[in-house]
């Protein structure tokens, strides 16, 4: 099991922007796609991004897209989450999650019951 812990989160006012950060524990983090969801109260969890093994390769939602840039240190077990020009509708529990098997496939990184993983979330408040 891969322990992960989300911090960064905060209010900012909108336009503004927020670095989240996704610290894991193990010593195969770097074998695993890693990804960033976020949920509000009475929905589902929605993908945001998600990144390869390598960072190679990145997903995003539609959404997040041109605003969000997910990346990754494999050297400090850590995954980020760099938002700009953040809005409202970005309001939400942020979640990092990990999937052991290291699939890069995109019909299922959106799903958030492929990943194996998840860290306790932190909340981001785009508020004036």
């Amino acid at each position: 099991q891969v322990q992960l812990v989300e911090s960064g989160g905060g209010l900012v006012q909108p336009g503004g922007s927020l670095r989240l950060s996704c610290a894991a524990s193990g010593r195969t983090f770097s074998t695993y796609t890693m990804g960033w969801f976020r949920q509000v109260p009475g929905k589902e969890r929605e993908f945001v991004a998600a990144i390869s093994w390598s960072g190679g390769t990145t997903y995003y939602a539609d959404s997040v897209k041109g605003r969000f840039t997910i990346s990754r240190d494999n050297a400090k077990n850590t995954v980020y989450l760099q938002m700009n020009s953040l809005k409202p509708e970005d309001t939400a529990v942020y979640h990092c999650a990990a999937d052991r098997d290291g699939n890069m496939l995109y019909y299922l990184l959106i799903r958030s019951h492929e990943y194996d993983d998840w860290g306790q979330g932190t909340q981001v408040t785009v508020s004036s």
